[in-house]
């Protein structure tokens, strides 16, 4: 099984004071939030600004994170970072451990970007600048947002649907069942009461054929696969667990965020959402790369 682009990668040698790590119980989803005092010094010196990118480092890790300015002490003080459930997860240390916040290098991707909000057609390696930076949180959420309004905008080619696709899947982990049939099916959805995958891949995998249905959560309606399933049993498996279940029961339901399959795509979803946007391009490439990295040889669309 290969593995992934972590999101924390090795940080660089330390600059500056360092803060104090406290875990804030505030659920930001797929991005992650760091939080300053305004009258911290980092904060002054940095010349930080609300919604920037930050670097966070500690423990030779770090991670990517936008920043939010608080002006209440009992949440955040002046010697502290805050960081958001899952952020402060990523970096795998206890409350209070000494950290360092910097600006953030602006991503290496925005050249391309602007080319596709230009109408350009984009190549394989635009994409993979574009996805790697998504994946590595280094995009805001206006940057994620013009990036899926031009790809809708300015409908990808086929070409350009295999770029993506390809990049997609590069900054994720994936499976290999060492299986010549691997199945799965995916329907597009948005159809009230459309949940065939609870049905089919349990009698699927009953026959012994490898079945590992990952799927997202909804897109454009209420409720995707994944929350369905979430009613009766726990969707979020980490990756090694997913693993573990479909050696043991040929076939799974779950969300495919978690085990950390094809990143960027989750992160887009929670840009897609909220407006309403599944273009067909980008809808392809979201299919197609969760497909790929969950190890798939043939599927029913």
């Amino acid at each position: 099984m290969s593995e992934s682009v972590p999101e924390t990668t090795p940080a660089k040698v330390p600059v500056g004071p360092s803060l104090q790590l406290r875990r804030l119980a505030i659920d930001t989803y797929r991005e992650n939030v760091a939080y300053l005092n305004r009258d911290c010094e980092v904060y002054r010196a940095e010349g930080f600004q609300a919604l920037s990118k930050v670097e966070v480092r500690t423990n030779g890790r770090r991670i990517l994170a936008t920043l939010n300015v608080v002006d209440d002490p009992s949440l955040v003080g002046c010697g502290e970072v805050g960081l958001s459930q899952d952020a402060f997860a990523q970096l795998g240390v206890e409350d209070g451990h000494p950290a360092y916040v910097s600006q953030a290098e602006p991503p290496e991707s925005i050249p391309a970007l602007f080319r596709k909000l230009d109408g350009e057609r984009l190549g394989q390696a635009d994409f993979d600048a574009i996805i790697r930076d998504i994946a590595q949180h280094r995009y805001s959420k206006i940057e994620l947002t013009a990036f899926v309004v031009a790809s809708n905008r300015s409908e990808l080619d086929r070409e350009e649907v295999y770029f993506l696709t390809e990049a997609m899947v590069k900054t994720g982990r994936r499976l290999d069942w060492r299986q010549p049939v691997v199945v799965d099916k995916h329907c597009i959805g948005g159809i009230p009461g459309n949940r065939t995958s609870m049905l089919v891949v349990p009698i699927v995998a009953a026959h012994g054929l490898v079945f590992p249905k990952t799927s997202s959560r909804a897109i454009t309606s209420p409720a995707g696969t994944a929350d369905t399933m979430e009613v009766l049993a726990r969707v979020e498996l980490p990756f090694d667990r997913l693993t573990d279940i479909v050696r043991q029961h040929h076939g799974c339901l779950a969300w495919g965020g978690t085990a950390d399959l094809s990143p960027a795509d989750d992160v887009l979803i929670s840009v897609e959402r909220p407006l309403s946007i599944d273009s067909p391009g980008q809808m392809v490439a979201s299919i197609l790369s969760k497909k790929i990295a969950a190890g798939a040889t043939h599927l029913v669309l």
